[in-house]
């Protein structure tokens, strides 16, 4: 086909009248609320008139059916003119920047050459009237869907529309890689009340990396990444990526299936783990291909990975996010997590993410002050101090900021199709006085210590998670006794106030005094035996996960096994009967890395779990693979057996069968099935081989036998058990009209169910 002819190019027939000099001194100083009132295309008397901001170039010319018109030179990077025209035609900019010849030569706005581009400022706003109106109210649960960066196709142009919340800007710029960092010459439009600033840039598409260029209320300027960042640079960089998914799933028939039975009532076996050390080097592609197979090997039912979000410092293990909405780049891209969520639940594992809705860093070039002011944290300084962690505090009581939360949480389930929210410290969003001493911190407005505005913002993620998202369960890093942490958010309880909503609380006091008896020698423990059995006093209080997290073997506390008392042999003996223990108490179960398989030393980020312990050379290898077989068929036999998860949350699911039997360090209950059928754990904390026994039953099963030892010769203990099947004999004991004699292992857990 021949080309139309290009038109003509004619000099502009008439000069516009100049911009006043506040307008102009505002608009260059990227100051302006309103940018497209001076920039673009608009009926004036006598035509239309056209004027550009490009610094830099030497020439620019607008481009429309059956004219051609070379824009005059007003300075500092704006040309304008008059055409003479009744309407604003469709029109295109050709803008010709140093170093290209007469030819046209268009080699990219790299400082040398031309490029044709339709007008950024012809544009009307790309964000909807319901958007603004549901940010306003701070009720936008797709957030992620109006505010940043959105490639789409605007009145038939490709581009991507920018939009950005920073109520008290005086001004905002984008900038970027499309225009070589100087976003002089993409200044945004304020939407009015709502305290969004929007640009659609026509060409700007995946890929391409950028920050806002906020002018603040005192009319300083700071470079920001995207709050609403959806893909980020890799630490220590810090632009923000336009980011379009291109993921197609493959967990269709997971999703559909995770939510058809009560998390309560199903087996729950949590294995956490830190992503980046892992296996040191690997990316999110490589954990996709590795770690589903050992997860399913080792018959845990989900993963829990420490914080995914984007954290400026790794030492912080990502509990310090500055890009919400950004999967780490440290591992590859948010299509890359994508697939290795997805590989997780193609292999039948759940994926729990840790969430931090409590603090963020305080990095200029983040989320503090955003616009200049307190934004995202509250105004009082008592207030946005968290005074452990060196962050600020979000303030809960601002809608938008509630909005960016709640939606975000919404996000993470939506996008990346994650199973759970584990939300990080809890305890430190709902006391203002947390961490904090008299005169450090100021109270609500009844003069009480507790955080109303927290309360109802965990409420409102919990109802909105739970509403949108069937199947999701949320779990609460809560380390007080707090009253109504998963009770439903429309039951008050004692206290006069609704429970927070959550699915399950970490079950934080069974974990420290469970670790205090183990760490004692057995000498002692007969003085310490009612911190094992002070769990079942309020077990049943809330939803519980039992957690032997990263928190537990870090910062010098040395890894589980080094908290046992004895010898190596002793040592690991403890830590497997612990861990017999651990599984059949009433709770879900977690376990950091590493202490599947007793690693030596505690956790270390830079390094990762002891995987070489496990390494035939290792003289002490047999030792450690003894644990992990203990910890694979803990596992195994723990989903196969109802009794010890399917009445988790109900009294009548456990029965002491002898808990005060300190002298000798021995607990003995019973778990039920909902049908009934009991299981039988037996823990002997005592180095000492206890024949005979006598332990009381429950009446209506006569054969027994083992199903799980820890002392199995195979896990690395001495062998001793009880072979054969037991009969339950017609005497009473521990209250129970049956009882049976037991061998009873030295340090050791031992299961017994119904004999076939």
């Amino acid at each position: 086909m021949v080309p139309p002819p290009v038109p003509r190019e004619t000099p502009a027939l008439t000069a516009p009248v100049p911009l006043s000099d506040e307008e102009r001194a505002r608009l260059l100083a990227g100051a302006h609320h309103d940018p497209h009132a001076l920039l673009g295309a608009h009926r004036v008397t006598g035509g239309v008139r056209l004027r550009v901001l490009r610094p830099y170039a030497d020439r620019v010319t607008v481009e429309y059916d059956g004219g051609r018109v070379r824009l005059v030179p007003e300075g500092d990077g704006l040309f304008a003119a008059v055409l003479p025209l009744r309407e604003i035609p469709d029109y295109r900019l050709r803008i010709r920047y140093g170093g290209s010849g007469e030819d046209g030569d268009r080699r990219g706005e790299d400082g040398a050459g031309e490029i044709v581009t339709a007008d950024p400022y012809c544009f009307l706003p790309a964000l909807g009237d319901l958007d603004l109106y549901l940010i306003s109210e701070g009720r936008h649960e797709e957030l992620w869907r109006a505010l940043g960066a959105r490639v789409m196709t605007h009145r038939g142009v490709t581009g991507t529309r920018f939009t950005v919340w920073a109520p008290n800007a005086r001004g905002v710029r984008v900038t970027g890689d499309f225009c070589l960092w100087d976003g002089t010459a993409f200044p945004m439009r304020s939407l009015g009340s709502s305290g969004v600033w929007e640009l659609f840039v026509p060409g700007v598409g995946p890929g391409t990396r950028y920050k806002f260029d906020v002018c603040g209320a005192d009319g300083s300027h700071t470079l920001r990444a995207d709050p609403m960042a959806r893909r980020t640079e890799c630490p220590p960089a810090t632009a923000s990526i336009v980011e379009e998914s291109e993921y197609e799933w493959g967990d269709a028939r997971w999703m559909a299936e995770r939510g058809r039975r009560p998390a309560h009532a199903a087996p729950m076996s949590i294995y956490e783990l830190h992503p980046a050390s892992w296996r040191p080097g690997l990316g999110y592609r490589e954990l996709a291909e590795q770690l589903p197979a050992y997860v399913k090997e080792m018959g845990f039912t989900h993963v829990e990975l420490m914080p995914p979000a984007e954290h400026p410092f790794g030492g912080s293990w990502g509990y310090q996010v500055t890009g919400y909405w950004a999967p780490t780049a440290r591992l590859g891209t948010p299509d890359e997590f994508r697939a290795l969520v997805d590989a997780l639940h193609r292999a039948g594992i759940g994926v729990i993410i840790d969430w931090v809705p409590a603090h963020f860093p305080k990095d200029e070039w983040a989320l503090a002050r955003f616009d200049g002011t307190p934004c995202y944290e509250h105004p009082d300084p008592l207030r946005a101090e968290h005074p452990d962690w060196g962050t600020l505090e979000f303030d809960y009581g601002r809608r938008e900021v509630r909005n960016f939360l709640v939606a975000n949480a919404v996000y993470w389930c939506e996008e990346f199709h994650v199973d759970g929210l584990r939300v990080d410290a809890v305890a430190s969003m709902l006391y203002l006085d947390y961490s904090r001493e008299e005169g450090q911190w100021s109270p609500n407005e009844f003069g009480g210590r507790d955080n109303p505005d927290a309360v109802r913002f965990l409420q409102e993620m919990n109802s909105t998670v739970y509403r949108r998202c069937p199947g999701v369960v949320t779990i609460a890093e809560e380390s007080t006794a707090w009253d109504g942490v998963t009770r439903a958010t429309h039951e008050t309880g004692a206290n006069g106030v609704g429970g927070l909503g959550f699915g399950f609380k970490w079950n934080m006091g069974w974990m420290h005094d469970s670790l205090v008896y183990m760490s004692k020698d057995p000498v002692h423990r007969v003085h310490h035996h009612g911190e094992l059995t002070f769990s079942m006093v309020y077990a049943y209080s809330e939803n519980y996960v039992l957690p032997i997290s990263h928190d537990e073997v870090v910062h010098g506390k040395g890894a589980l096994v080094s908290k046992m008392p004895g010898d190596w042999w002793q040592r690991r003996a403890n830590h497997r009967a612990y861990l017999g223990y651990m599984w059949a108490h009433p709770g879900k179960q977690l376990l950091f890395m590493g202490q599947e398989f007793a690693q030596g030393a505690e956790w270390s980020e830079e390094e990762g779990p002891q995987w070489w312990v496990l390494d035939a050379g290792w003289p002490a290898s047999p030792d450690h693979r003894g644990v992990q077989h203990l910890v694979r068929d803990l596992n195994h036999v723990y989903r196969d057996h109802p009794a010890l998860w399917e009445r988790d949350t109900e009294p009548a699911g456990f029965s002491w069968m002898e808990a005060n039997a300190a002298e000798d360090n021995v607990l003995v209950f019973a778990r039920y099935a909902a049908d009934g059928t009991p299981l039988l754990a037996v823990s002997n904390f005592s180095p000492v081989v206890r024949f005979d026994y006598r332990v009381g039953v429950p009446d209506d099963v006569e054969r027994w036998e083992e199903i799980l030892n820890t002392d199995d010769e195979r896990y690395g203990g001495s062998g001793i058990d009880n072979p054969d099947v037991l009969k339950a004999e017609d005497t009473p004991w521990h209250g129970r009209s049956t009882s049976l004699v037991l061998t009873l292992p030295p340090l050791a857990t031992v299961w017994l169910g119904p004999a076939a």
